[in-house]
């Protein structure tokens, strides 16, 4: 199965429920970051995903998707601890570019990072148009922890998170789960499951069903500009 080559102007995605099984969920290649480009795909449950800036942007629609309901994140006994008595503060929307660099980071398990310059600058422009969101953990003032993502109509669509601190992303992502269960948000799609995405709670549901949840969900009710934590 050949892939898409998507031209440099928006001209629309392939239907996700055709995206190749070997590797699952490739879509299609090329297009371009801008917002333009990047709100229709969030919409449409695809993401992009690719190592280098020299290569093509790939393009994202897995046959299971890790997501979460807003409201029903698991919180284990010490990690409740940490909320209550950790002595962290949590914000919203106060350092983005400093959430994408702590997630651009090399983690322990891996050397380099996908966040390349390119779509450092994507998202970027995503968080300048009101549609991008960082929820961030301090400690002593240090930003210590934190999570970004794009948020359409009443899902969240979440890219990345880090900590520099034990529990720290969990703690933003916590924050960021009563928040949304505040505004009656349907989902919070976290893309791929992971051991750390599993103890919070994320499930994993079929392509099918996810997209049948974003058929449901009103853009035109996207909240733009800064968020603040209720």
């Amino acid at each position: 199965m050949s892939i898409p080559l998507l031209p440099a102007r928006p001209v629309g995605f392939p239907d996700p429920r055709g995206a190749m099984t070997q590797p699952d969920g490739l879509l299609a290649a090329g297009g371009d970051l801008t917002s333009e480009w990047l709100i229709e795909a969030y919409a449409q449950g695809i993401f992009p995903w690719f190592d280098s800036d020299d290569d093509h942007i790939l393009w994202w629609s897995p046959g299971t998707r890790a997501v979460s309901v807003p409201g029903e994140i698991k919180v284990s006994r010490s990690l409740a601890k940490r909320i209550r008595n950790g002595g962290f503060e949590v914000r919203a929307d106060s350092d983005f570019a400093g959430v994408i660099e702590g997630c651009r980071q090399p983690r322990a398990a891996s050397q380099g990072t996908w966040i390349t310059d390119s779509m450092t600058d994507a998202y970027m422009g995503l968080h300048e148009a009101g549609v991008a969101h960082s929820v961030e953990t301090y400690l002593d003032g240090r930003l210590v922890g934190g999570l970004y993502g794009v948020s359409l109509g009443l899902c969240f669509f979440g890219e990345s998170m880090f900590s520099a601190e034990p529990d720290a992303s969990k703690i933003a992502f916590h924050a960021l789960h009563r928040q949304l269960q505040a505004w009656d948000f349907l989902l919070i799609d976290c893309q791929i499951q992971n051991p750390h995405l599993k103890t919070l709670g994320v499930k994993e549901i079929s392509r099918a069903d996810f997209l049948a949840i974003l058929t449901k969900n009103p853009l035109r009710k996207t909240r733009t500009g800064l968020w603040q934590l209720g």
